[in-house]
């Protein structure tokens, strides 16, 4: 089952290898950013004929929210939200607000909104094959956290790879109002993310992944 196999993805591994297309048609979004859509030939759900959705009960409805979150943030692992969604409880304000903002400032998440990587994925590979600086220092965990002030560049002997060459002349994909490019391969985040200002493929409720993530945690 889809759902399974969702759930199946390991904190240890590299990178997700399962199936994005599948996922994409179960949410009815291309919601990876692929520039060939998934439901450009086959836009129902996976399944017998479409697979007929069933009312949810209200754990089922806080699963598929925080199934959907971790989608558009390249198929984060439990552990991954968890660690987050704690970090977030334990800051002052709104938690579900802070949590959005923990997971927007992840350095793979910034470098996919900076247009160095097509795709999320593809914003994951270049973040741990060491293609990517911060503050001109290669960092290569993708949860890092960026702060506001700090520069995100793309390494010099890494601006001619033809995969960061079509990304960064790709303007489909608009930038967040809390970053600013200086240049093609060089960007800042300006301030933490608000929770209005962050722009996601799908409605998400975050609220109930926070309610889902307090409950399992």
């Amino acid at each position: 089952m889809i759902d399974e196999e969702i759930a199946s993805i390991g904190e240890k591994m590299a990178r997700y290898r399962g199936p994005k297309n599948r996922i994409a048609r179960k949410f009815g979004v291309n919601i990876f950013g692929k520039s060939r859509s998934p439901l450009l030939h086959k836009p129902n759900p996976p399944g017998m004929h479409g697979a007929k959705r069933k009312k949810k009960s209200d754990y089922g409805t806080q699963l598929e929210e925080k199934q959907k979150l971790r989608a558009v943030y390249g198929m984060l692992s439990q552990k991954q939200l968890i660690r987050a969604y704690n970090d977030a409880e334990r800051k002052p304000g709104n938690t579900s607000h802070t949590f959005l903002a923990l997971l927007e400032s992840r350095l793979d998440n910034i470098v996919y909104r900076l247009r160095f990587g097509a795709t999320i994925f593809a914003a994951q590979q270049l973040v741990s094959h060491g293609h990517i600086l911060v503050n001109g220092k290669k960092v290569d965990r993708r949860s890092f956290q960026v702060k506001p002030g700090m520069t995100i560049s793309v390494k010099k002997s890494s601006q001619n790879v033809k995969a960061i060459q079509v990304a960064v002349q790709n303007t489909s994909l608009d930038l967040p109002e809390y970053l600013d490019l200086s240049d093609q391969f060089t960007g800042t985040l300006q301030e933490v993310p608000a929770y209005e200002s962050v722009s996601l493929p799908l409605p998400i409720n975050v609220s109930l992944v926070c309610e889902f993530l307090a409950h399992t945690g």
